[in-house]
């Protein structure tokens, strides 16, 4: 656990000190997130906090190199390749926050990305169905690649609100990395030293890292060099995980070792991966492409019914936290009391979702929104 904490400790610092270098780089090449009708900033704000969290993260990947224990996990070329396919998704994240890619790139980019990745050895091999699952591996390699396009776009969907994204992938890094070490250390003979539970530690450094510098009022935006890479990581973790767990390790119940190992990852992704398939789903109703952008997102929603810029991401901070963490007591304490705590986190959120609004400050209004996502109230 201590080397882990040590990961922890360089990816956030080595975050926390690129940044005003990083953003000194967005303001002289002009790369700023310029002020939108769908948009909650009032004032153009400079991006490229992506390539900040890649040089923590590669910190981070360098440090556990050369850690007595944690070295073992470079003994095959995963990490190396999850570092590879970062660089390589980050880069094409730059290059749209400086120079505004058209979406085909971009997925071009994710798709290099995720063939790097699966060919560096992270992919599946098999899937937890009550059994280990062993599936045709053309078949394998391609829910791989889905995998990573899916969660690489879900964190660049969220990413709407000063501070949301990097909290949320804060909040799902770290169930990640406790479920990730309870697995591993079910191994036999025990070892808490793999690949999704060092990819879990460096991501949660790097996004606490960034926080200080992005919560409301974000002096630096991560942009999509930051959205693609924690997607790309959040990809890589649950990947690493899910291929290669055993049913038995997750639970000795029968039905709780085939719904877990699969649930748990699912849920602690789900408040972006809700955000894509609602998105998707209005979007193509109404005779759209997915990728065309509007303001009917979860953070939009939250504003609408009227809380504030802070209290709209500490909220979705808790959903997050209650569903990613739920899933994760079920592997850790018995069904009943687990169970117990998560509804009654749940019914903590719901009321505070719910209530909040009628105490907000004197003269605040909720953001109003058109049809087609423009603010009526800019």
């Amino acid at each position: 656990m201590r080397e882990y904490l040590l990961v922890v400790l360089v990816a956030l610092a080595t975050t926390y000190l690129c940044v005003p270098a990083m953003r000194a780089i967005a303001v002289r090449t002009g790369a700023y997130t310029p002020v939108r009708s769908r948009d909650v900033h009032t004032v153009p704000i400079p991006r490229l906090g992506g390539v900040a969290i890649l040089m923590g993260y590669a910190a981070a990947t360098l440090l556990a190199w050369r850690l007595p224990f944690l070295s073992q996990v470079f003994e095959t070329r995963e990490l190396v390749g999850v570092l590879a396919a970062g660089a390589v998704v980050c880069l094409v994240g730059a290059i749209d926050d400086v120079r505004d890619l058209d979406p085909a790139t971009k997925l071009g980019g994710q798709l290099l990305a995720a063939g790097i990745m699966a060919f560096s050895g992270v992919q599946f091999f098999s899937l937890p169905l009550g059994v280990v699952t062993v599936l045709p591996a053309p078949v394998l390699v391609v829910l791989t690649i889905f995998v990573v396009v899916l969660a690489t776009n879900a964190v660049n969907f969220i990413d709407g609100l000063d501070g949301l994204a990097a909290g949320t992938v804060a909040i799902a890094a770290g169930s990640f990395f406790v479920y990730s070490y309870l697995i591993s250390a079910s191994y036999n003979p025990p070892n808490v030293f793999s690949s999704a539970t060092f990819i879990s530690a460096a991501m949660l450094g790097c996004c606490l890292g960034f926080l200080p510098h992005n919560f409301f009022p974000a002096r630096l935006f991560m942009g999509d060099s930051g959205a693609l890479l924690l997607g790309l990581l959040l990809a890589a973790a649950t990947i690493s995980t899910t291929g290669a767990v055993n049913p038995s390790q997750v639970s000795d119940n029968p039905v709780a070792a085939t719904i877990l190992p699969l649930l748990v990852p699912i849920a602690i992704m789900l408040l972006p991966l809700l955000d894509v398939l609602f998105a998707v789903v209005r979007r193509t109703a109404r005779g759209q492409s997915p990728f065309h952008p509007d303001a009917q997102h979860l953070h939009h929603r939250m504003l609408r019914i009227g809380h504030g810029h802070r209290r709209a991401v500490l909220l979705l901070w808790w959903w997050a936290f209650v569903v990613a963490a739920g899933s994760v007591s079920f592997v850790v304490m018995p069904a009943e009391l687990a169970s117990v705590g998560v509804l009654a986190l749940l019914a903590v959120a719901v009321v505070l979702t719910a209530w909040l609004p009628r105490f907000s400050r004197p003269g605040h209004r909720p953001k109003t929104f058109d049809r087609q996502g423009r603010r009526l109230d800019a």
